[in-house]
């Protein structure tokens, strides 16, 4: 009885040993598992609300990285080498509330770059680029709270028609300072919020009267157009009635000569 209890005891040990060693195998698994949810140029953790942050800050990205979660909640890619975002450059976030590209080197922003994030997005940090012109196709109807201050902005005519058709909440727009206008000679002063210059000024007069010039020069030359042809098919038809006119005015003397050789033969 006592070997078969010393054999019974053994045998359990093994099995509680062989069950403690598949639960670590199945948590390192899961803790592998939920490292490649992650971008392999980012850093990824959970927030206290339960969700998932990726941080991809100073890492001289060059691009938006492909791989990122669908779980994302906050987006960091701030402090990167970013020159531009392309179109549907964030379709695959779904949930995304919070992305920061602060800190980079854009110029450009393709219509749609963030397609897929209107129902979702309430913080965007564009602060510290290179930007110039803010277009409504490349927000797409964002609705967000965003910080556009520290951008080379040019305030002119392109920049004064799309403002008013963005939908960023209204004190994003403040950020919006004019570094450098167009036409030069209106006298916007280096510094002066955009929203406080539009208010005053229409930088698109200048452009509506180069506009109107260039109407004017067209209908002129349409109009000469139709001068010209009228003049070339009056002198044609005036050419084509000399000809005709000439015409008619021989047809009788050839029809004389026979009467006359007639009136010869019947004397002789």
């Amino acid at each position: 009885m006592l070997l078969l209890a010393e054999w019974l005891l053994c045998h359990s040990l093994v099995a509680c040993l062989l069950l403690h060693s598949l639960a670590l195998s199945s948590t390192t698994a899961g803790l592998h598992g939920a490292n490649t949810g992650c971008s392999e140029s980012c850093y990824c953790s959970e927030s206290a609300d339960g969700g998932r942050v990726v941080r991809c800050s100073n890492m001289r990205l060059a691009e938006v990285p492909h791989d990122l979660p669908n779980d994302t909640r906050r987006l960091y890619l701030d402090g990167n080498l970013l020159t531009t975002i392309p179109a549907n450059a964030f379709a695959g976030l779904p949930l995304l509330n919070e992305l920061d590209l602060s800190h980079n080197e854009l110029t450009q922003m393709e219509p749609g770059a963030f397609r897929g994030l209107v129902p979702s997005l309430r913080s965007l940090d564009l602060s510290s680029n290179r930007l110039t012109t803010l277009e409504p196709e490349v927000l797409g109807g964002l609705r967000a709270q965003a910080n556009l201050t520290h951008n080379p902005w040019h305030c002119d005519c392109r920049l004064q028609v799309a403002m008013p058709r963005l939908d960023l909440e209204p004190a994003s727009l403040a950020g919006v300072v004019c570094h450098t206008s167009e036409p030069k000679d209106i006298g916007i002063d280096t510094g002066v919020p955009f929203v406080m210059v539009a208010a005053d000024l229409d930088l698109c007069a200048g452009l509506k009267r180069t506009t109107d010039v260039a109407m004017l020069v067209t209908m002129f030359g349409w109009f000469a157009m139709v001068i010209s042809y009228l003049v070339y098919y009056v002198r044609h038809n005036q050419e084509d009635a000399r000809r005709h006119l000439e015409y008619l005015k021989s047809l009788p003397s050839k029809l004389d000569r026979p009467e006359e050789s007639s009136t010869l033969s019947t004397v002789v």
